[in-house]
Formats: structure tokens, C-alpha cells, sequence
């Protein structure tokens, strides 16, 4: 799958400019489909081009003109028939962290990593539990389920946070392995 298709979900939440998207990429997608804010200005432009999104020039005073971007019916069209395909591959894991465990010689320098690993993975969680609350708004997550006109957003953060709290679980397995060994000495 291209980015083309992240973006163009990603504005069905209404029109956006390229920074607002990054924003929103930083918090919505970023547990699974991350991108630069290069990436998704390049990409805009492209989907510009093939007709998928629409741009239009806002002037501003105090800042410089910006462009805001929202879906045509192109756009909708080629996104609902890409959300209708099967994946094309299963999900796999691209992770330097798991390739410096490999190799691993030197335990105390896996330690630290695995260390900086779970402050990573608290942040993000953190971070996802704060939009959480901002989505459910005081609502029971029954509630919000059952009135949001969109529920892909609240899914697809329910796979983050739960993603990271296993890289927690992971991280807690892993230094009570490491500091078996270094007990057995």
C-alpha cells in the first residue's frame, strides 16, 4: 500500500492543509502508517494532479497563503474501492531494535535500548490515551461506538494502543531474561 491511500483516509475527516494532515498523522496515524511531513506534501501534490483531492488558496495576513486539500468524488470513490480489497500481505515486523537483540553481545548495551524502547512505547502510549479521551469526550466507549458517524479512527487507535502496550510486556520479558543471565553470571 502507497501513502496515497492513508491520505486520502485521512481527509475524510474534512478539508485540511498539509500541516494540519501531519498533525494529524502525528497522533492518528503514526501507530500505523507513519509518514514525514515531505512525504505528505509530496503526496498531496500527486493526488492533486490524478484528480483524487481538490486544493484551494486561503490568504492569511500574518502567516504565508496556505492551500487546504479536500477529497473529490474520485478521490472517495478510489478510496471506498481500495478499502473493499483484501490486504495484500499479512502484517510483519521491520524492526532495527529486534535485529541489535540478534546480534546482541553485550547484554548491559540491550538493556539500555530495550530501556529507551519502553520509554518510546510510554510516550506513544501516553500520547494515544490523550486523543482516546478527546474522541470518547466523557462518553462510555459503548456510547461513542454506537453514536459516531465514523468509528475507523477509534479502531485503528484501539490497534496502537494496544500494540504498544505489548511492546511494554515485551520490554518487561526481555530485561527479566537479561537480568536472569547477569544474576547466573
Amino acid at each position: 500500500m502507497s501513502l496515497k491511500y492513508a491520505v486520502l483516509a485521512a481527509l475524510l475527516e474534512g478539508e485540511a492543509s498539509g500541516y494540519e494532515l501531519s498533525k494529524v498523522f502525528d497522533v492518528s496515524f503514526a501507530n500505523f502508517w507513519p509518514a514525514t511531513p515531505q512525504q505528505l506534501y509530496r503526496e498531496l501534490e500527486r493526488l492533486a494532479q490524478d484528480g483524487l483531492v481538490e486544493a484551494r488558496f486561503v490568504q492569511q495576513e500574518r502567516r504565508p497563503n496556505k492551500r487546504m486539500f479536500t477529497l473529490t468524488e474520485a478521490g472517495r470513490a478510489d478510496l471506498r474501492a481500495f478499502a473493499a480489497e483484501p490486504p495484500r500481505r499479512p502484517t510483519s515486523v521491520r524492526d532495527e531494535l529486534l535485529i541489535k537483540l540478534q546480534a546482541m553481545e553485550d547484554p548491559e548495551a540491550a538493556r539500555a535500548l530495550v530501556e529507551e524502547r519502553m520509554t518510546w512505547a510510554r510516550g506513544k502510549l501516553d500520547r494515544y490515551e490523550r486523543v482516546r479521551d478527546r474522541l470518547l469526550d466523557g462518553r462510555t466507549e459503548e456510547e461513542y461506538l454506537s453514536e459516531s458517524g465514523r468509528v475507523g479512527p477509534y479502531l485503528t487507535l484501539l490497534r496502537g494502543i494496544s500494540f504498544e502496550e505489548e511492546n511494554l510486556r515485551w520490554c518487561e520479558r526481555v530485561l527479566a531474561v537479561l537480568r536472569q543471565r547477569a544474576a547466573r553470571g
